[in-house]
């Protein structure tokens, strides 16, 4: 897949053309099309469709960011600069106390459009990708003015947690404020605010997203949130941690290693590969399997491990793994939901480690979240102390209101005309996709159906990963429907996937949840035109757990 090279918000973003806008049929969105916002039909005159700078780059080192910051806030660079051939004015600077962000403004064919981009894991630097937009046309072409955040602080870690303005800016300030400043600099160099705001982000990016829908619901026209970190407490606080414990013998060592996944993957293949009518090593819909990693469990014979089989602990503590930590007493869940059947290759390194004592990526996020998660008086004193119960859950409820993205009533990002795609992978081993499928039915539940499918769409993707990769198609732009649809009132109701290179299959369309891919019969299952929208395969209620309070409207968070 040959790739070119963007900037948005002042760092390079590596983006493929696999997925232009022809491609999957939609067009490249364009603002001068009708578009309804607010309900109301909006049509840009052909002249409107670009504007020219009206001031020179540097310049914009005279705004005043006191207002929107606070005092100590400021540019600290605006220059002419040319990344890939496009040249555009960078600027950068704090919004106090210590939110960095950049902002680039295209010196030519600006289409009237700003985009921001989200920041993942518990960011401190400025994002470098931007999943799900492989081969936007405007993006690709630079006519976008882009902006990013480091989120209100530097470096790795979570100390930040530990200082209340830091840790508001990570949980909702720093991406509303960059917001304004930006749109303050797009003013004053091109004379006229953004027709169309847009967000994208995955991860904590995806938090940020539904966080702009929930508290600034006038910031973005259009939000693209790719598996949220929604129910970040719970996320942060009790998930990585225990896929890491369930994964540990009592002699401190791990149990089930790397190189035994795939055996186990195969199982879960040989089970449940085929339910969605065609065979080819992905599940439509994991919720439909009925998979037991007792099943190939090894004769209790040999203590031995057996490539063919599981020993008994190895099946015990891939029980485990799938379904989550559950409080001791009442055995009720603690987190939405677990990794979903199909995804086993992916946990290799994230909770299941290469060789013993190699290190684990659930290990560090989880112990750098416990200053974040946790107010200073209740942070365990380390991993190993942290309990999975209710009594921890209690804990974590305190900063909920905070550093959660689960308010549902969307009311006032709707009378805005504000449209939302959220997007997850099946095979996700970080976030469960589970929470995203939550929160999409607490929004039915308190919006009714018809006005939510009137501004969002859910999108799951068989075998794809953690925002991208796996072993199903995961090449994918939710950027360009969501354009033509806030533009140009466009439903996104099949959008094209397409394989990554090692990828299992080669194309299949995605369809709005809880619509899956149906291949037709004779048709080739690695054409995306050989699939219509079928009926679901499985639709259980989510899972009752100690957090499933959060889905219910809540009072509006303070700012």
């Amino acid at each position: 897949m040959s790739s070119f090279r963007v900037w948005a918000g002042g760092v390079a973003i590596a983006l493929g053309w696999a997925m232009g806008a022809q491609a999957q049929g939609l067009g490249a969105a364009d603002p001068a099309a009708p578009a309804k916002v607010g309900g109301t039909v909006l049509t840009l005159k052909p002249k409107a469709r670009e504007a020219a700078p009206i001031v020179a780059c540097d310049t914009l080192l005279q705004q005043d960011l006191v207002p929107i910051g606070g005092a100590g806030s400021r540019i600290e660079a605006a220059r002419i600069d040319k990344v890939a051939g496009v040249e555009v004015c960078r600027v950068s600077g704090v919004l106090a106390p210590a939110v960095r962000f950049d902002v680039n403004l295209p010196t030519k064919g600006w289409t009237l459009r700003y985009l921001q981009m989200g920041c993942g894991g518990l960011c401190g630097q400025m994002p470098t990708q931007l999943a799900a937009a492989e081969g936007c046309a405007p993006l690709m072409a630079g006519t976008l003015a882009t902006g990013a955040t480091n989120m209100g602080h530097q470096g790795p870690g979570g100390a930040f947690g530990r200082d209340p303005a830091m840790l508001a800016d990570f949980a909702h300030r720093a991406q509303h404020v960059t917001a304004l400043a930006a749109k303050q600099l797009i003013r004053a160099f091109y004379g006229r605010a953004p027709a169309f705001s847009y967000f994208s982000g995955c991860s904590d990016g995806g938090r940020e997203a539904l966080i702009a829908a929930q508290r600034y619901p006038e910031d973005f026209n259009g939000i693209v949130a790719g598996a949220p970190a929604l129910n970040f407490q719970a996320q942060n606080g009790l998930y990585h941690a225990w896929q890491v414990k369930a994964n540990t013998g009592l002699s401190g060592k791990p149990i089930l290693l790397a190189h035994r996944l795939p055996l186990l993957h195969q199982a879960v293949l040989r089970a449940c590969d085929g339910l969605d009518g065609v065979q080819d090593g992905l599940l439509a819909d994991p919720r439909a399997c009925l998979f037991d990693p007792a099943s190939i469990q090894c004769p209790e014979l040999t203590n031995k491990r057996d490539p063919r089989c599981l020993s008994a602990a190895e099946a015990r503590a891939a029980a485990l793994l799938y379904d989550g930590p559950r409080d001791p007493k009442g055995g009720e869940r603690l987190t939405a939901g677990g990794p979903q059947f199909g995804s086993e290759l992916g946990w290799a390194g994230v909770f299941v480690p290469t060789s013993e004592g190699s290190p684990l990526l659930s290990a560090q996020i989880a112990k750098e979240a416990l200053d974040v998660v946790f107010e200073p008086a209740d942070r365990p004193a380390s991993l190993a102390a942290l309990r999975f119960d209710h009594a921890t859950f209690a804990l974590l409820r305190k900063r909920h209101p905070l550093l959660d993205a689960t308010q549902p009533d969307l009311q006032a990002f709707i009378q805005r005309g504000g449209k939302l795609i959220l997007w997850h992978g099946w095979s996700d081993p970080h976030i469960s996709p589970i929470n995203t499928i939550a929160y999409h039915q607490a929004l039915q539940a308190t919006l009714g159906f018809g006005q939510t499918q009137a501004f969002a769409r859910l999108y799951l993707l068989p075998g794809v990963a953690h925002c991208a990769g796996g072993e199903g198609p995961s090449v994918v732009d939710f950027l360009t429907p969501m354009m033509d649809w806030v533009e140009r009132g466009r439903e996104p109701d099949r959008i094209e996937v397409k394989s990554a290179p090692g990828a299992t299959v080669r194309a299949r369309p995605a369809f709005p949840y809880p619509a899956v891919a149906k291949l037709q019969a004779g048709g080739d299952p690695n054409r995306a035109e050989a699939f219509l929208a079928g009926p679901p395969l499985a639709s259980p209620a989510t899972p009752l757990w100690a957090g499933s309070g959060f889905y219910a409207p809540q009072p509006a968070p303070g700012r």
